[in-house]
């Protein structure tokens, strides 16, 4: 399969990177004045490039071309002229969003399935407006929901705009493929970051569907679970993750305070949302007096789901992380072999 990459930054370069992974011969398309903006995100740098870039972008063929230049625009459809899938984020409305359109393309290359990865949508008021990952979790309610209570609305740690954008520009890539295959044509495939995050709100949008409610940030804690959250140790936090209320029993036992599972108050996990701070002040008082490692090491044997919080550098020494082989070592023509994340789904127990 041969895909022609010409869209930059995050959403678009992962989905490519994604089907390279999966075997597909991808040739990324850079302009000459600096290529991707990404190059340059760092530090930190690995080589000329920053370590950003090249997080998305390995096993891909790379060509440099100014696609407003004729000869330019030429080359680009050599390519497509025996590709199978398009990928392009350029802004709506644009110069290059004109030179490389569906109808165009698609009267002249009936196989092409093309995605088009914008910040809002194809339609709607806000469908010409540029957008970053930021302006995607901000706009869509994600900072709203991230952060303490009491604080001001925080990013997410990933790029939640950007990857969610890419996964779902993924399936629709792979689901246009698999219906060329009864058609026997490509077809356009168009999503952004804007819908990627309405989509991720899962069981936020049918709470507020329901009751008309304004949710509010909770920290770690969860909206519709109690006790699921973060709790400080006597040396850092930890997590602890009950589901059910049998779970909340073995866990209370577990603690010292098997009253805990028959107070009226904490008995239901219902009862527990509604009483959220009195029993978080309890656990708190409890849970302060021993290490994390007391706690996940006395809970886990007993079915009771709870892990320390690593940081990046634990995660990466972490023998589950080797046994999974997440890690895996690419060449780079520049600066040698490059230790990357792996793509995470295995085929008959193989990467």
């Amino acid at each position: 399969m041969k895909v022609v990459d010409l869209s930059k930054i995050l959403a678009g370069p992962y989905v490519t990177m994604s089907l390279a992974d999966l075997g597909a011969d991808v040739i990324k398309v850079e302009h000459p004045d600096g290529g991707d903006p990404t190059r340059a995100w760092g530090p930190p740098f690995n080589g000329p490039d920053a370590t950003y870039y090249l997080a998305t972008n390995r096993s891909k063929r790379s060509v440099t071309l100014d696609l407003k230049s004729a000869a330019g625009q030429e080359a680009v459809h050599r390519m497509l002229a025996d590709a199978d899938v398009m990928v392009e984020n350029f802004r709506p409305g644009s110069s290059l969003a004109r030179l490389f359109n569906y109808q165009e393309l698609s009267a002249r290359y009936p196989q092409l399935v093309i995605l088009h990865i914008s910040a809002f949508g194809d339609t709607g008021p806000l469908r010409d407006e540029p957008g970053y990952d930021m302006v995607a979790q901000a706009s869509a309610g994600l900072m709203s929901l991230t952060g303490e209570p009491d604080g001001p609305p925080v990013k997410a740690g990933y790029a939640m705009g950007d990857l969610g954008a890419a996964l779902f520009g993924l399936i629709g890539v792979t689901s246009a493929l698999v219906e060329r295959e009864r058609t026997g044509h490509g077809q356009y495939v168009s999503t952004s970051l804007y819908e990627s995050q309405l989509a991720l709100h899962v069981n936020w949008a049918t709470g507020y569907f329901a009751t008309g409610e304004r949710p509010t940030r909770l920290g770690s804690g969860h909206p519709s679970l109690v006790p699921y959250q973060a709790y400080p140790a006597a040396d850092g936090h930890f997590v602890i993750a009950v589901g059910n209320d049998g779970l909340f029993r073995t866990l209370s036992t577990a603690l010292g305070h098997p009253e805990w599972a028959d107070d009226p108050r904490f008995a239901t996990n219902r009862a527990r949302v509604t009483h959220r701070t009195a029993l978080n002040a309890k656990l708190q008082a409890v849970l302060v007096d021993a290490p994390v490692a007391h706690w996940v090491d006395l809970l886990k044997p007993l079915g009771v789901p709870a892990a320390a919080i690593r940081t990046l550098d634990e995660v990466y020494d972490c023998p589950q992380t080797a046994a999974l082989d997440m890690v895996q070592k690419v060449d780079h023509p520049d600066v040698g072999p490059l230790e990357q994340v792996a793509f995470p789904v295995t085929f008959r127990g193989a990467r």
